[in-house]
């Protein structure tokens, strides 16, 4: 998400039917931008299918009026020159294709296809939110989907998903767990859609956790140009306790800000409301954007899969933006899907790595993946393995490894750490009610 960014997401993965095929869900390209192009061949790279030569396919959705990630296809395409200027991975090059899914069942269908025909190794760091049109293709052909954004519930359910964060889940129930104690009534605003019916479980899992009453469900439409109405019924809804304030979480994606907007002049007359968020739905830009220090964020907690952005564990990622996309403003080192191509193209590399000089092909991929590889991502994430179903497989996130957040806060403006560490939510999650 870099200048006035459109890249921001709340679709959320969906655990139960419907629950579930709303929960995963929860969270978001003309098909194939760059093949239209030339096919997304990378600069740089090995063109052809030699047997020197490793194809995958990144996808995201672009140029839609909903949510755009722009960055994650961009920052896959710097990753492969970087990686081939080393030399490429186990001596072999790297070809990045990249696709536009447009937010649109339909193109993401399409977009999988065309991996399938160019054979592709596997989908590597995508978002997208429409795993139902994807998975089938990618299933038949057995390719693996490493490090989706984690918006749908194919992803957490799917064997050949492999997916590097929890989802909205994690960030929700995270995100109440700390809320619990420090708020009075809390609203949750979320989109009027399937995918935004799974939002309230696992916010409430939290609180739950936390000895907190149940949130405010407040619905909105996710594509609104105004949210005054909303944004006044949520502040009323919220103010009710004269002892703690009250705290209005925004769940919208890309029309976060927006709410925001209608939000800050509700409050005026309500200072005993605050806000609260999920890394994906708020970043670094839109508190600046928002007004800083003096903007609705200041002293906001939020939840995100990954340290925050000045972390020095941050500075291998940051290293090859600059050195292979230094000026390319559709890459943000702060963005949580540019963050997750990166940690889903170095599981990527690693299990490419563990082959030796093996034949590398989707089918060695998910072979690697599925039979004990345990990947380390350099403290980003805790270490990841797939080999058996996820600890919360229960309600529906079989292939959930991830089950860890971290808790930052807008402190002077600026979003930094609030405890070091991250927060295990997996015993929370447990009790979500998603029947």
């Amino acid at each position: 998400m870099t200048g006035r960014r459109t890249d921001r997401s709340t679709s959320r993965p969906t655990l139960n039917r419907p629950v579930r095929a709303a929960v995963l869900s929860v969270g978001a390209l003309a098909v194939c931008a760059s093949i239209a192009v030339g096919c997304g061949v990378v600069p740089g790279t090995a063109g052809g299918s030699g047997d020197d030569t490793i194809t995958v396919m990144t996808w995201a959705p672009q140029d839609t009026d909903a949510t755009n990630k722009p960055g994650m296809p961009a920052f896959a395409q710097a990753y492969a020159r970087w990686v081939n200027a080393r030399g490429g991975i186990a001596g072999r090059k790297l070809r990045v294709l990249t696709c536009n899914d447009h937010n649109d069942s339909v193109a993401a269908a399409k977009c999988s296809r065309i991996a399938v025909k160019r054979k592709v190794v596997a989908v590597v760091g995508s978002y997208s939110q429409h795993s139902d049109s994807f998975l089938p293709s990618l299933e038949a052909a057995g390719i693996p989907y490493i490090g989706g954004y984690g918006l749908s519930s194919g992803e957490f359910t799917s064997p050949l998903s492999y997916p590097v964060n929890g989802g909205q889940p994690t960030l929700l129930a995270g995100l109440g767990k700390e809320l619990a104690a420090g708020c009075g009534s809390v609203v949750l605003v979320r989109p009027d859609n399937i995918a935004g019916d799974a939002l309230p479980p696992m916010l409430d899992s939290g609180l739950k956790a936390g000895g907190h009453a149940a949130s405010v469900d407040q619905q909105a439409a996710d594509d609104a140009t105004e949210y005054e109405e909303q944004a006044r019924r949520a502040v009323a809804a919220s103010a009710g306790d004269a002892t703690k304030k009250g705290c209005v979480i925004p769940a919208l994606g890309d029309r976060t800000s927006t709410f925001m907007d209608s939000f800050r002049r509700a409050r005026e007359n309500a200072p005993g409301v605050k806000t609260a968020a999920v890394l994906g739905s708020v970043d670094q830009t839109e508190i600046n954007e928002s007004g800083g220090r003096s903007g609705p964020y200041e002293g906001s907690y939020i939840t995100g899969w990954y340290p925050a952005a000045n972390d020095p564990r941050w500075d291998g990622m940051k290293k090859v933006i600059s050195r292979q996309a230094f000026g390319d403003n559709r890459i943000d080192a702060a963005d949580a899907g540019v963050q997750t191509t990166w940690i889903a193209y170095t599981v990527f590399r690693k299990t490419v790595e563990s082959l030796g000089g093996g034949n590398v092909t989707s089918d060695t991929v998910r072979r690697a993946l599925d039979h004990g590889l345990k990947v380390t991502t350099g403290g980003l994430t805790p270490p990841l393995e797939w080999e058996q179903e996820g600890p919360l497989a229960a309600i529906g996130l079989s292939r959930l490894v991830n089950d860890e957040v971290t808790l930052q806060v807008v402190r002077q403006g600026q979003l930094v750490a609030a405890k070091k560490g991250f927060l295990n939510v997996t015993g929370t999650l447990k009790d979500a009610d998603v029947s």
